[in-house]
């Protein structure tokens, strides 16, 4: 049987920990003054793979909260993985050094194939794509421009570099607690016969059980932000939920 995980996001926007709305900058809430002990709680609460974004980087095009992304992955005992403006082979393994266990490829997975290609044969499983959705098309740049590339059709050539791990996001559902796309999040796990983890939208028990239920159909895990920060969701009661008991409906 597939495994699921769920993932504690924190999303870091000048040394804060933030949740933006639909990727809008200009939307933001501050709910941590420090990510460090966000991480630590999340851990405390038995997360078991903390999930960063560097919102600057993704807008900067390089890393930003460098500093704070390693204070994190010192101080938890429990793996992080890390998105937001990784473009050079630099960033990659700087980032790596500081014992990030999962890179984030987003923007590059669409602007620079060849980089892709090169961390994607280098680093393998330590590499995830993460594809972000605005009505099927991949959006880039922390959002902010909307490409021609279809979600399905990226994931597919990326399996053939040697992607395993996909974070599939409907930026029309992130932050927005209206439930995630599943329909969407399989039809990229059928078309890339990889894994994909959910992202945007997870705002309820039930809709973790809706997305466990399809682990056999390439569903290993979700990102949860928003719904965590504002008590919607029990980080301890979901992972016992669905990370431990290995349930397929909520009783």
């Amino acid at each position: 049987m597939t495994a699921f995980m769920i993932y504690p996001a924190i999303d870091i926007r000048g040394g804060k920990c933030v949740r933006l709305v639909q990727g809008d900058y200009n939307q933001e809430t501050v709910y941590h003054d420090s990510p460090v002990e966000a991480a630590k709680a999340w851990e405390d609460q038995g997360g078991s793979f903390i999930h960063l974004v560097d919102l600057d980087g993704a807008k900067a095009g390089s890393p930003v909260n460098i500093e704070v992304i390693g204070q994190i992955a010192s101080t938890v005992q429990v793996p992080v993985q890390v998105g937001g403006g990784i473009r050079r082979i630099e960033d990659v393994k700087k980032l790596l050094d500081l014992g990030v266990a999962r890179l984030i490829l987003g923007t590059a997975a669409i602007e620079d194939r060849q980089f892709t290609e090169q961390v994607l044969g280098t680093y393998g499983d330590k590499v995830a794509i993460g594809i972000d959705a605005r009505n099927g098309y991949v959006a880039t740049r922390g959002w902010l421009e909307t490409s021609e590339v279809k979600a399905e059709i990226l994931a597919k050539e990326l399996a053939l570099y040697g992607a395993q791990t996909f974070i599939f996001t409907d930026i029309s559902r992130d932050g927005m607690m209206q439930g995630p796309n599943v329909e969407a999040i399989v039809a990229l796990a059928a078309a890339s016969g990889q894994k994909v983890i959910a992202s945007g939208g997870v705002s309820t028990m039930e809709d973790l059980v809706k997305l466990h239920r399809h682990r056999e159909d390439g569903v290993s895990g979700a990102i949860i932000g928003k719904a965590l920060y504002t008590g919607a969701i029990d980080l301890r009661q979901a992972v016992e939920t669905v990370e431990n008991s290995g349930v397929t409906d909520l009783k």
